[in-house]
């Protein structure tokens, strides 16, 4: 058992800081925009690449920040408190990066990671099919070996960040075994249909992929044949559910203040709504579930920086725990402002929306049960033999 350091350094507390001020002055007041047109803002995108968390991720040799597991949770955590679909962005770009650093080549380090680092390319993960979800082994996507390289055949869908990305990071059949493949945008019978109309997270700019006779180099193929979901699919998502459960930490914050706020100025019945018995238990509600998914994930960012197995499970969990009680305080602040939080003049309905979003990707509620169940009782069973 290893003991966990609660205590921040100097460092961290200084980024913490930073994180909040950059989302308080060039994210939120962006939002509600991401969420009416469904896309990211050009001028973010621009300020995001400026401020290098594009490459948060990535170490410093690359052109990246070198950031620990800790302080990336910290970033993302913000993030989702600003906006969920900018906090998707670096979800995706970070699983595509960090799969490059663990598997790729030389090569492939080089010509990438420092592109992906400062913003130049932007990065999506291409694993979701119309016929293969949560059942990753049912994608039908092909890439067949021949003289001059692979040629790619197939389509994605539910693509975050499909309609601007400029490398994917993609699962097929190779020699029917899954594989990871690096896949430019500008690679030859590539198409990209806009996906509109999402319930929440609407400036995810998700996507349809389609990849018709595509040709790609042997270069292409990231780590071997067959081990693209077992090692490369697996390690990406462990990455993604670990920043999307400290997004649901800052979304669910996001919940507790705008609740506070409204609750401190709303009269009804001669009272502030502060006042309200039922209304106090709603924040108390929110308030300690924030408390306990944050530390949830922080203990998963430590095992990570510190190299512990135990992590995946760990970040299992705080992805569980986070995505439904995220759920839970969208709901209670829509029901703390009333008729006003079915309104977008207020932010607690967007905050509905985007929190739902968090229970369905990189792994379902449901899926995350069933996970954490069948390890719990394996681990029991071995303990007490």
């Amino acid at each position: 058992m290893i003991a966990i350091q609660f205590e921040f350094t100097a460092d961290q507390y200084e980024r913490q800081c930073e994180f909040q001020a950059f989302v308080d002055s060039a994210i939120i007041p962006y939002a509600g925009r991401h969420d009416k047109e469904e896309r990211i803002c050009p001028e973010v995108l621009e300020t995001l690449r400026a401020s290098g968390y594009l490459g948060a991720m990535l170490p410093k040799a690359y052109g990246g920040m070198g950031l620990d597991y800790v302080t990336q949770g910290m970033l993302n955590e913000q993030l989702g408190r600003g906006c969920s679909s900018v906090r998707s962005l670096l979800t995706v770009h970070g699983m595509v990066a960090l799969a490059i650093l663990r598997w790729g080549t030389k090569q492939q380090k080089d010509d990438w990671l420092p592109k992906l680092a400062s913003g130049e390319a932007i990065g999506a993960l291409a694993l979701t099919e119309p016929h293969a979800g949560s059942d990753a082994k049912s994608i039908e996507t092909t890439a067949e070996l021949t003289d001059d390289g692979y040629i790619l055949n197939g389509q994605k869908k539910w693509i975050t960040m499909g309609q601007i990305a400029d490398l994917f990071l993609l699962f097929a059949i190779c020699d029917g075994k899954p594989s990871a493949f690096l896949v430019e945008r500008s690679c030859a019978g590539f198409t990209s249909k806009a996906m509109t109309g999402l319930l929440g997270a609407r400036g995810s700019m998700i996507a349809e992929l389609t990849f018709d006779n595509c040709p790609l180099p042997t270069t292409s193929l990231l780590g071997q044949v067959g081990t693209g979901l077992s090692h490369i699919a697996l390690f990406s998502l462990d990455y993604g559910r670990y920043t999307i459960a400290c997004g649901c930490v800052g979304l669910a914050q996001a919940c507790l203040e705008a609740s506070m706020n409204y609750a401190s100025q709303r009269r009804q019945f001669g009272e502030l709504l502060q006042e309200k018995q039922l209304i106090q238990k709603m924040i108390t509600e929110m308030t300690v579930n924030v408390k306990a998914a944050r530390l949830l994930c922080y203990k998963a960012g430590y095992l990570k920086d510190v190299g512990d197995p135990d992590s995946i499970m760990e970040t299992w969990t705080a992805k569980y725990f986070a995505s439904t009680i995220v759920t839970k305080a969208a709901s209670d602040a829509v029901q703390i402002h009333g008729a006003n939080g079915c309104h977008s003049d207020y932010p607690a309905e967007r905050y509905y929306r985007d929190a739902k979003i968090n229970e369905i990707i990189e792994g379902t509620t449901q899926m995350h049960e069933w996970l954490i169940a069948s390890q719990e009782i394996r681990s029991y069973h071995v303990d007490s033999r």
